[in-house]
């Protein structure tokens, strides 16, 4: 573990800074202090002369920090009346007095819903009669605080619930108990676990999981009792690449404590009706394979990828549990990849994808008859919503393109037919006003890479139009096209909005996402340049007029373009950028390290330190001219840390050659999400959107 370096902070200016600082009265960049610090691995020396940045508790990191932030505002000041403007247009487009659509849940509805000018839900229910309860106002417990997020699980009987709650945005939940009967909470609170619970069916026994305080792995369950108010620990999970977690089913039979890794599995359960009982192993790891588990009132169903790369479902008799003797339920279809299901006392839901599209499919457990729910559009996603009831003769979804918000559907099982339950009011907005497509773009190596895209009917195809493309690309998620409100502002001033399916995510099935992953980590980066230029050839974007978006692991995208393509854009938003990947790789203190290794390489080999080290952003940043960056972080980020981009940002402003503008903007308050508050969000959006706009009139800075 190297030593944290605490050094002073200085502002420096060449004369010919200084000159032209007073002849055009612009802010001047902060220059970070540089110190040297080596680090060595493999006979390797790198040079990380901002190392010092680590120490969130020296006072120069946090004064350096707001130094960028009051570099940011000023250099932005001349925005501020388009950042409110576009503020306004966002929060036009919301429904203020908002809410779900009810869920029934044994005898009561429960939903969620929003009161104008609040910032945070209200979460109610009503009995069969009609009757209000609230169960939780949001806006009165998060009163006084800059972060606040909460949500609540209700007890099997509905007459408690455990009530988790983070106030620094570093994900360490407190959990508190409410007896809904007397409408007070409970003395008992349990202090910096995660927000992963789920009851026993005794309605007096909560397990949770609690996190290393310093990794931030999840690797211990414990059990709480209302009635001892103790906690004990139930599960530990040794092996560091692992992480556990807790799953509750319709069926309520059992409680699942799951470790997994990136492509490992294992479960254990206990009975939902005996939570004292010790954990039973049920399917053990083994290397590369990976599985899920539920259940119904008989079997225990296992989506499972053993011999079938986009995963088949297997079936054994709760009775007599077996992986090895389970029999194939549902055979592996070539192009076809099982995301999830939902197990129902009659039927399975199936979240599938195909040719990249999201599917739903629905099986009658009795005669194997399945049907499908077929949707029009060219680019849009859907999901098995909430359900809650294991009787149930229908299942919710949820669908949503770039040009449809989201709406809430029914399908019965019986009649074979959907019905809309609750169409998401987004007011001052016109979907007949846009348009999506869906293209395949060329990569380099030949694969076919899917691109969606969003404009507005009037905006001309001509190679006029300026581009944000988004891409994520990592683990295996997936950036499926979505509703996105905030955009709208950038479309309807023309702006054409796509997102690059890119390798690395999980969009074309497991494939997808081991040919962008470990050793193949450069598709990622390719596919995206190559998607921006197959659009620019289209015309479908002005080359001169091309940005970027990415966050997290999209921010490593983001960062890694930057390094290999500054010219083709104009500028680029990386929002909490993994950056500094083989630093942190090395480092088994901090998050994103060891259960991750599956996913970019353990450089303490030397093969996978040797790639990941070629195209670590922060580690290629060189002397070459940058496009105009806009870089987030938050100071109590527990995903990506927030020096990652502080240091990233002052590297880059050092070696820029150009007279681009390099922001970093860190939120003091939050952590990898960004605000809690629903308006509060959308100002960051707008910052973004109005740095977007202001480099599309060419504004520069001289370093």
């Amino acid at each position: 573990m190297f030593s944290v370096l605490s050094l002073s902070l200085f502002i420096l200016f060449s004369s010919e800074n200084l000159s032209f600082a007073k002849a055009t009265a612009e802010p001047a960049a902060p220059i970070a202090a540089q110190k040297e610090h080596k680090l060595e691995k493999h006979g390797d020396v790198r040079i990380d002369e901002y190392f010092w940045m680590k120490d969130r508790k020296n006072p120069e990191v946090i004064k350096y920090l707001n130094a960028e932030n009051t570099f940011l505002k000023n250099s932005l000041k001349t925005t501020e009346i388009l950042q409110k403007t576009l503020f306004s247009e966002m929060k036009s487009r919301i429904k203020q007095d908002d809410s779900t659509y009810p869920l029934k849940d044994g005898t009561f509805y429960y939903y969620t819903r929003f009161e104008k000018s609040k910032q945070y839900p209200i979460y109610a229910r009503k009995n069969s009669a009609g009757k209000e309860e609230i169960l939780f106002n949001v806006n009165t417990l998060a009163r006084g605080k800059t972060f606040y997020s909460a949500s609540y699980t209700a007890s099997p009987d509905h007459n408690l619930a455990a009530y988790t709650f983070d106030i620094t945005g570093r994900r360490f939940y407190n959990i508190k108990f409410k007896d809904f009967r007397t409408g007070k909470f409970l003395p008992d609170e349990i202090k910096s676990v995660t927000g992963n619970v789920a009851w026993a069916n005794d309605n007096s026994t909560l397990f949770f999981v609690k996190q290393d305080p310093d990794t931030l792995r999840w690797f211990q369950v414990y059990r709480y009792s209302l009635n001892t108010h103790k906690a004990e620990l139930v599960y530990e999970e040794k092996q560091d690449t692992f992480e556990v977690s807790l799953q509750s089913t319709l069926a309520e039979k059992n409680i699942f404590i799951n470790s997994n890794s990136t492509l490992s599995s294992e479960t254990r359960i206990i009975p939902a009706d005996q939570p004292l009982k010790a954990p039973q192993l049920l399917f053990p790891r083994e290397k590369n394979h990976e599985f899920s588990v539920n259940e119904d009132d008989t079997y225990f169903y296992i989506l499972s990828n053993k011999n079938a790369k986009d995963f088949q479902i297997f079936r054994t008799p709760i009775s007599n549990p077996s992986f090895k003797d389970a029999e194939v339920w549902l055979a592996h279809r070539e192009g076809i990849h099982i995301d999830s299901f939902a197990i129902f006392k009659n039927y399975v839901t199936l979240a599938i994808r195909e040719n990249g599209l999201t599917q739903l499919e629905v099986i009658n457990k009795e005669t194997k008859a399945t049907s499908k729910i077929n949707f029009e559009d060219p680019a849009y996603t859907v999901e098995i919503g909430a359900n809650a009831e294991y009787n149930s003769d229908s299942v919710r979804y949820v669908y949503n393109s770039m040009r449809s918000p989201a709406s809430v559907y029914e399908y019965n099982f019986i009649t074979k037919t959907s019905k809309l339950l609750k169409a998401k009011d987004v007011p001052t907005y016109n979907a007949d006003n846009y348009r999506s497509e869906r293209f395949f773009a060329n990569s380099r190596d030949g694969r076919k890479v899917p691109i969606s895209v969003l404009v507005h009917k009037n905006t001309k195809i001509d190679g006029s139009a300026p581009l944000l493309i988004y891409g994520y690309g990592s683990y295996g998620s997936t950036s499926d096209p979505w509703f996105n409100s905030s955009v709208f502002s950038l479309v309807d001033r023309g702006y054409v909005f796509a997102i690059a399916h890119i390798r690395g995510g999980g969009e074309m099935g497991r494939y997808w996402t081991d040919e962008g992953r470990i050793l193949n980590k450069k598709n990622t980066f390719f596919d995206f340049i190559d998607c921006t230029e197959f659009l620019i050839e289209k015309k479908y974007a002005d080359p001169k007029k091309v940005f970027a978006m990415g966050g997290s692991a999209g921010g490593l995208l983001m960062g890694a373009i930057a390094n290999y393509r500054p010219d083709l854009y104009r500028g680029i938003v990386a929002e909490v950028p993994f950056v500094d990947v083989v630093t942190t790789m090395l480092d088994d203190t901090i998050p994103l390290t060891t259960a991750e290794y599956d996913e970019w390489g353990n450089p303490n080999e030397k093969i996978y330190y040797d790639y990941i080290k070629s195209y670590s952003p922060y580690d290629n940043v060189t002397k070459q001219a940058y496009p105009n960056m806009l870089i987030t972080t938050g100071l109590h980020d527990s995903q990506v840390q927030y020096w990652e981009p502080a240091k990233w940002a002052a590297r880059l402003r050092m070696k820029n050659t150009s007279d681009s503008l390099i922001f970093l903007k860190t939120d003091m308050e939050a952590g990898h999400g960004g605000k809690t508050g629903r308006f509060d969000q959308l100002k960051d959006d707008a910052l973004e959107y109005a740095f977007i706009l202001e480099m599309e009139k060419k504004i520069s800075v001289k370093k």
